[in-house]
C-alpha cells in the first residue's frame, strides 16, 4: 500500500511546474529524493539517529517502523534501500498470501546468488498471522532478505517475539503543525503560487490534516484547484471542505492507549483532561456503553469506599444513556467523568481483594475453623462442628472477637483504609475492631 511520497520516477521536489507530470498527485511530485528531505522524522533520521547511525556505520538492520499513517514510512524504506544499494520489493500483508511471499523469497535467493540484495518492505506487517511471520526469520537470519515492517499498531501487540528479536522498532512521529507548514511551502513552490487562504484558514486547514502528511498534500491540492480572487477565511474554507473524521480504531492501539489516558485522567483527578479523552472517544464513534462500563470500573477501582455514592452515580448515568441514547445520553456519561475526577480516591478495597485473592490460591484447600462451622448432624456434632462458636449478637458491642480464618494461618491484613473520604470513617471503625480483637484474646 503507498504511504507518503511514495516512490516516482521524476523531478525532484521543489523544481517549479511541470506539465507532464500534472495529471500525478501532489504527494508523487514533491516526494523526498534523499532522507535529509523526509520531514518531521529528524530524531531517527539525524546522524546521532538510530537509523542515521546505522547508515553511518554501514551496518542497517532490519526494521519495524513503528507510526501513524501518513509520515512517511514507505518513503524512508525506498530511500533506505537507496542509500544501501539493495533492491526494493514491496508487498502488502493486506493482500499478500503464502504463494507471494514464496515467490518473493525465491527471487531474493536467485538475486543474492548474483550478488544483489533486497530490502523487503511489507506494509501493513501485523496483519500476517503468526505462521506467514514466522516464515520471514530464516530468510532474514541467512541475509537473503533486510526485513522492513510498517505498522500503525503496537508491535509489542501484534508482532511475534521471534520477529521483534531479529528487528530493531523505530517509531516514527505525528506530523506537527510546523512540520506540515513545511510539506505546505513545498506544494506552494510546486505550484509556482500561494495557497488561497487567509493566515488562520491556512492554520485550520493544517491542523484538518490531523498530523497526518499525506491527508495535508490531499487537501492542499483539493483547495488550489478552487478558483477565488480573494484568499478564504476560516469559515469559507469549512463551507467548501469537509473536516476529514479524527483517527480512531475502536479494535487497535488508539482505543486502547484513549481509554488509558480517561482513566489515568480521572485516577489523576483532572476533569478538564478526563472529558477531552471522553469526548475523543465519542467523537471517535467508541460505544457509549462500553465507556459506561469503563466509568463504572473507575469507580470501583479509583474510588472504593472513598465514596461509596460514586459506583451509584455511573449506575445511574448508564442507566440514564439507555434511556436517552445518543447525543443527549452522554452527557449523563460526562458528568459522571467529572464526579469520579473530583471523587477522594481510594484504591483500598482493590488492593486488599487481589491480596486476599493471592491468599486464597496459597491456602484453598485448608477448612474453615470448626466453631464457625454449621452442624446439621449428629456426626457433625460429634466432630466438634459449631462448638465454641460465639454469637456475636450477644457479645458486647455485637463484637465477639472470633478467629474466622483457617487454623494455622497466621492473620493477614488485607484491607487498609486511606484518610480520605468516606474510608477516613471506615479506618476509624476498623481499629476500634483491631483493638478490641486484641483485648478479647481472639
Amino acid at each position: 500500500m503507498a504511504d507518503l511520497f511514495d516512490n516516482p520516477p521524476e523531478p525532484q521536489f521543489g523544481s517549479g511546474p511541470d506539465t507532464s507530470l500534472r495529471a500525478a498527485p501532489l504527494a508523487d511530485r514533491i516526494r523526498p529524493r534523499s532522507l535529509s528531505d523526509v520531514i518531521g522524522q529528524g530524531k531517527v533520521l539525524d546522524r546521532e539517529g538510530p537509523l542515521g547511525a546505522m547508515l553511518a556505520a554501514g551496518s542497517l538492520s532490519s526494521l519495524i517502523l513503528w507510526g501513524p499513517p501518513g509520515v512517511g514510512k514507505t518513503t524512508i524504506a525506498r530511500l533506505l534501500a537507496d542509500e544501501t544499494d539493495l533492491k526494493f520489493v514491496q508487498i502488502s500483508a493486506i493482500f499478500s498470501g503464502v504463494p507471494e511471499l514464496r515467490k518473493v523469497f525465491e527471487a531474493a535467493k536467485l538475486r543474492r546468488q548474483q550478488g544483489g540484495g533486497t530490502l523487503l518492505f511489507v506494509d501493513e506487517i501485523h496483519r500476517f498471522n503468526k505462521a506467514q511471520q514466522d516464515s520471514f526469520l530464516p530468510h532474514m537470519e541467512d541475509g537473503t532478505i533486510l526485513l522492513v515492517g510498517a505498522t500503525t499498531e503496537n508491535p509489542s501487540f501484534e508482532l511475534n517475539a521471534a520477529l521483534l528479536s531479529r528487528a530493531q522498532v523505530i517509531v516514527l512521529d505525528r506530523l506537527s503543525l510546523a512540520d506540515l507548514e513545511l510539506l505546505a511551502q513545498r506544494a506552494e513552490k510546486e505550484f509556482g503560487r500561494a495557497l488561497p487562504l487567509t493566515g488562520a484558514a491556512r492554520e485550520a486547514l493544517l491542523e484538518m490534516a490531523d498530523g497526518d502528511g499525506r491527508a495535508a498534500l490531499n487537501l492542499i491540492e483539493q483547495v488550489m484547484a478552487w478558483k477565488t480572487d480573494t484568499p478564504l477565511d476560516p469559515d469559507a474554507l469549512s463551507a467548501r471542505l469537509m473536516r476529514r473524521a479524527a483517527k480512531y480504531d475502536k479494535s487497535g492501539d488508539e482505543h486502547y492507549n484513549l481509554i488509558s489516558a480517561l482513566h489515568k485522567s480521572v485516577r489523576g483527578s483532572d476533569p478538564d483532561a478526563a472529558l477531552y479523552w471522553l469526548a475523543r472517544m465519542l467523537e471517535g464513534g467508541e460505544d457509549p456503553r462500553y465507556l459506561a462500563r469503563r466509568i463504572t470500573r473507575m469507580a470501583i477501582e479509583d474510588i472504593g469506599l472513598a465514596d461509596p455514592a460514586a459506583q451509584r452515580h455511573c449506575l445511574d448515568a448508564w442507566a440514564l444513556y439507555e434511556r436517552l441514547g445518543s447525543p443527549e445520553g452522554e452527557l449523563a456519561l460526562a458528568q459522571a467523568v467529572i464526579y469520579l475526577a473530583l471523587a477522594p480516591k481510594s484504591n483500598a478495597g482493590y488492593m486488599a481483594f487481589s491480596a486476599a485473592k493471592r491468599e486464597a490460591k496459597k491456602t484453598g484447600s485448608l477448612m474453615p475453623p470448626a466453631h464457625i462451622l454449621n452442624a446439621p448432624t449428629k456426626l457433625m456434632k460429634e466432630q466438634g462442628y459449631g462448638a465454641g462458636y460465639a454469637y456475636d449478637h450477644e457479645a458486647e458491642d455485637a463484637f465477639s472477637g472470633q478467629n474466622y480464618f483457617p487454623e494455622g494461618v497466621k492473620r493477614p491484613v488485607f484491607y487498609t483504609p486511606v484518610e480520605r473520604g468516606f474510608e477516613r470513617e471506615l479506618k476509624k471503625r476498623l481499629d476500634w475492631f483491631v483493638t478490641q480483637r486484641a483485648k478479647r484474646g481472639s
